[in-house]
C-alpha cells in the first residue's frame, strides 16, 4: 500500500510504501496526489519512504511507476528515496543521471536528513553591481531552473542601469546543476545575454571551469579570461581596465 501526506502547501508529497505495492495503489493514491499537486504548482518535490514493511512491486506497479515518471517528466523539482534495500538504492542511483531533477538516496536511519534535503534550497545566484559597466554574478551550490528565473530579471535590471556590460562570473562556490532542466536554463541565460557582453572574467578553482572558459571564448565575441579564486581582486581589476 501507499500512504500519502503533503507539505509546503502541497508542493511536497511524502509517500510511504509498505507491503507489496500494486498498480491499484498507484492509481488510487500516488498518481492522483501528484496530478493534484501539479495543478497548483509548476514543479513538486517527492519523498518516497520504503520502510521495513516494504516487500516490493508487482509487475503492474513497476509499469505504473515508469508511466508516472515519464508522464510528469518535467514536473519534479527534486526526488528523495529512503530505503535500506540495496536493489532499490542501486536502481535509483543508476536512473538519477538521466533524471531532469536532482535525485538522492538515503538509508532509513537518515530519514530526517532526507526530509531536510527535500525541503531546503540547494543553490542560489547572486547578482551584484560593481563599478562602471561591471556586474558580478555569483553561482552557489547546486542550481535549479528557478534560481535562473529569479536571477534573470535582476541581471537585466543591472544591465539597464549601466552603459555597457562586463561580467565577473564567480564559480568558486558553484557545485553544479540540479538536472538537465537547470543546465538548459543556464544555456538559455547565456544565449540571451552573450550578445551584450563586452568582457568576462571567470573565477573558479575546478579544472572543468577553466576548460569551459577556453571553449566558451571561441563561441562569444567578448574577451574572456580565467582567474583562480584567490585572484578575485586581480580579476576585478582586469575586468574594469581598458
Amino acid at each position: 500500500m501507499i500512504s500519502i501526506t503533503t507539505h509546503m502547501d502541497g508542493a511536497l508529497i511524502e509517500a510511504e510504501l509498505s507491503g507489496e505495492v500494486t498498480s491499484s495503489d498507484y492509481a488510487d493514491m500516488l498518481v492522483p496526489a501528484v496530478e493534484a499537486a501539479l495543478t497548483e504548482h509548476d514543479r513538486i518535490r517527492l519523498l518516497v519512504i520504503m520502510g521495513q514493511e516494504f516487500s516490493g512491486y508487482d509487475l503492474g506497479a513497476a509499469w505504473a511507476d515508469t508511466k508516472l515518471g515519464l508522464g510528469h517528466w518535467s514536473g519534479f523539482d527534486r526526488v528523495a528515496v529512503v530505503s535500506d534495500q540495496r536493489w532499490v538504492q542501486t536502481g535509483v542511483r543508476l536512473a538519477a543521471p538521466i533524471m531532469p531533477c536532482p535525485v538522492q538516496v538515503f538509508d532509513l536511519a537518515d530519514l530526517e536528513t532526507a526530509r531536510r534535503w527535500i525541503r531546503e534550497s540547494l543553490g542560489s545566484i547572486h547578482v551584484i553591481g560593481l563599478e562602471g559597466p561591471c556586474i558580478q554574478v555569483k553561482l552557489q551550490g547546486e542550481l535549479n531552473p528557478e534560481a535562473y528565473e529569479r536571477a534573470e530579471g535582476d541581471l537585466d535590471a543591472r544591465i539597464r542601469e549601466r552603459n555597457g556590460f562586463r561580467l565577473l562570473l564567480d564559480l568558486s562556490d558553484f557545485e553544479g546543476w540540479q538536472g538537465i532542466s537547470a543546465l538548459t536554463a543556464h544555456f538559455h541565460l547565456v544565449r540571451n545575454h552573450a550578445p551584450l557582453l563586452e568582457r568576462a572574467a571567470i573565477v573558479g578553482d575546478k579544472a572543468w571551469q577553466r576548460i569551459a572558459q577556453r571553449v566558451g571564448r571561441h563561441l562569444v565575441k567578448a574577451e574572456t579570461q580565467f582567474f583562480p579564486s584567490d585572484e578575485m581582486e586581480h580579476a576585478k581589476a582586469w575586468l574594469a581596465a581598458g
